[in-house]
């Protein structure tokens, strides 16, 4: 992997020459090159994709090695974080900061001519969510804060591809992007690289045309499904037929055009009833995810089928595009279409929010996903405007000190107000996914009765219900061994002494488990009480046995560890021969009851009565996969402390219940339907 690096990392350097070099000819720049400048490359770079090389280049630890107190993902300041990427490879001969910002600016030239000035010819074969935003805004408004609009913008998806990209030496391939943004992979895009650099179209991730220019029926197929090329005139695809467009485009009131190259509101001339997208098959062809050596990474859609939904002919999106997130309750009313300000008519209304576990941590002005956020600036601009500081606002604007040095994208006061109207718009829509991001996961994670079996001086033991609330697959599914959901138990005497914990964090914010990086150099305990519904990888050492690993590639003697189809039946075997997961996922209508005790010596020194908090709370992913994936680099120049931080930023409580601890007791966990969604540092 390190050659196909070294490999990219010249051809950028290349390319960035001879764009310098035509400027300078044409008597549009001034510049000269340090000696030496670009002739060798730091050996740090090497390691990692040129696109991401400007993060990496700091070579400091992320994780200190010497005290509980000092261990911590390093932050980065301000002052320290790179300029641009360009900064990384090259340096102005005087290196001051308009060389530095001069040499943003080929940058930026070079990739609007590449991507931006470039995306008209590609808009006639992939044609953006923007655009189809024109007729169906409602649509748009929802996907644009959708898992599906966030799928390739992640940071943590992009660090974790590019780190078993690194570690299985280039062989994993497109295999886990080509999920991520289909769009991308069709415009050959490379496998790994920044997302500000990539087609505005391929930054969109599962876009509209993603499932809706396809025409084939596919089923488990691990995303490799062909889309169907075309402008916006061509036939799309979807769950009714052309009906309705027909009388739209016979009807002089929409006025709208069919005829390529004239002037007009333009519109698709056919719509083709396609039934599998009504089907939870459609959706299986991404949601069960199986590699060629016969490791499954996903199971979503396979869960479903031996489901008593599936037996009831509830499909997937019957709960996840319908009127209440993750319940099968119908769907709502609504038009399909808003043309020329006149809607269609009236038909089922499926919801494009598609609420799950995943949220954002990226720059609010780079997602949700927004029409005017590519008119205002750049994505690397974006990254310049401090949300934080109230930029734009008025309490900010009306006490700017004299002298205050803003970005130039955002030197005059109108630009700045410009940005903050869009990102409050954005933190608008994100504050409604969070609701229905709650409600989704409190309908599939339910805290049940709590008993206490045992309370008195010579020890307390009680247990807790965690059921699975929906039958239509496991809880956690789909990416199940990546999703972080614990109960965190704490009990404390008559003064609020806390006698005994389970399910607490660790400095980084990790929980207590095997891959806690202080558990692991043993300056925490185990918690061999936590309970957690997070599967874990298993990997296959070279003298026979596994052991759990934060990511499932076997490390491996050879120099070249490549992914090749398994020689062996997985079937007759029982598991795939490099890697499996050891699920500890509920299945539909199961319960858990994991078991607390505290012993006689805990209570010593205590005073009763005693009282237990129980919280189920669900994150994202663990901070251990941050710390794994770090070494290739974080997009958007965040550093692996930022990452981490947001990841926990955003876990959700959802059940926290008292329980006083007497004999017999019995409590049911059942909160109010109105009880509003909330992290772990209070209400949201």
């Amino acid at each position: 992997m390190k050659h196909a690096f070294d490999s990219l990392l010249r051809q950028r350097l290349a390319t960035a020459l001879l764009l310098v070099s035509s400027l300078s000819a044409l008597g549009l720049v001034g510049l000269t090159l340090a000696p030496g400048s670009v002739t060798s490359v730091p050996s740090e770079t090497a390691r990692v994709p040129a696109l991401l090389a400007s993060d990496a280049m700091a070579a400091r630890p992320v994780f200190a090695t010497r005290t509980i107190e000092t261990r911590r993902i390093a932050a980065t300041t301000e002052a320290e974080a790179p300029v641009g990427l360009l900064k990384a490879w090259l340096d102005a001969a005087d290196g001051s900061v308009r060389g530095q910002a001069l040499m943003q600016m080929i940058a930026d030239s070079a990739h609007t001519a590449l991507y931006v000035d470039g995306a008209n010819d590609e808009e006639s074969r992939y044609p953006s969510a923007n655009t189809c935003q024109t007729c169906h805004p409602d649509h748009y408004r929802e996907w644009s804060v959708s898992s599906h609009a966030y799928a390739q913008l992640s940071p943590v998806f992009n660090a974790m591809h590019g780190t078993i990209l690194k570690q299985t030496n280039g062989t994993n391939g497109d295999f886990c992007i080509r999920c991520h943004t289909p769009v991308g992979m069709n415009l050959n895009e490379p496998e790994f690289m920044s997302n500000m650099d990539r087609h505005p179209t391929s930054r969109e991730g599962i876009t509209c045309i993603v499932c809706h220019r396809v025409k084939n029926a596919y089923s488990k197929i691990s995303g490799r499904f062909a889309i169907v090329e075309g402008d916006l005139l061509d036939p799309v695809f979807g769950s009714i037929g052309d009906v309705e467009l027909d009388r739209v485009i016979n009807d002089p009131a929409f006025n709208v055009n069919t005829e390529r190259g004239r002037a007009g509101r333009s519109i698709h001339t056919d719509a083709i009833e396609f039934e599998q997208i009504t089907e939870s098959s459609f959706c299986g062809s991404c949601h069960d995810v199986n590699l060629v050596n016969g490791f499954r990474l996903e199971e979503a859609f396979s869960e479903y089928k031996a489901t008593p939904a599936a037996k009831r002919g509830v499909s997937c999106q019957d709960c996840h595009m319908g009127s209440v997130p993750g319940e099968d309750k119908g769907y709502d009313e609504g038009p399909a279409a808003i043309v020329g300000g006149k809607a269609t008519m009236n038909r089922r209304r499926t919801n494009h929010r598609f609420a799950g576990p995943d949220h954002t941590i990226i720059h609010p002005g780079l997602f949700p996903q927004n029409v005017r956020a590519n008119e205002i600036a750049t994505m690397r601009e974006w990254l310049t405007f401090d949300v934080d500081a109230g930029w734009g606002t008025n309490e900010f604007e009306d006490s700017v000190p004299d002298g205050y040095l803003f970005p130039e994208r955002w030197a005059t006061a109108d630009d700045r107000y410009d940005a903050r109207e869009l990102i409050d718009e954005n933190l608008e829509a994100l504050a409604e996914i969070d609701v229905e991001r709650y409600a989704v996961l409190r309908a599939g994670y339910v805290l049940g009765d709590i008993a206490v079996d045992r309370a008195g001086p010579d020890g307390i033991k009680f247990h807790v219900e965690v059921k699975n609330g929906t039958d239509g697959h496991n809880v956690p599914t789909g990416f199940d061994a990546e999703r972080l959901v614990f109960l965190q138990v704490t009990v404390t005497d008559a003064d609020g002494k806390v006698v005994y914990v389970s399910g607490d964090r660790d400095p980084n914010g990790d929980v207590r488990d095997l891959h806690s990086i202080y558990v692991h150099n043993g300056e925490l305990p185990l918690d061999e009480d936590l309970f957690s519904l997070q599967s874990k990888f298993l990997t296959r050492m070279i003298r026979g046995g596994e052991r759990e690993q934060v990511i499932a590639v076997n490390y491996s003697p050879s120099p070249l560890p490549f992914l090749r189809p398994s020689t062996r039946s997985t079937v007759l075997l029982g598991r795939p021969v490099g890697a499996r997961k050891h699920r500890a996922t509920i299945a539909p209508g199961d319960i858990e009851r994991p078991e607390y005790r505290v012993s006689r010596r805990e209570l010593e020194g205590s005073r009763p009565p005693y009282s237990a908090n129980v919280k189920l709370i669900a994150q994202m992913v663990p901070v251990n996969l941050i710390d794994e994936i770090q070494h290739v680099g974080f997009d958007y120049f965040m550093t692996p402390r930022q990452v981490a931080d947001r990841v926990v930023e955003g876990a959700l409580t959802l059940w926290d219940v008292d329980v006083a601890l007497g004999d017999g007791v019995r409590v049911a966990a059942t909160l109010p339907d109105d009880e509003t969604a909330s992290n772990e540092g209070g209400t949201r």
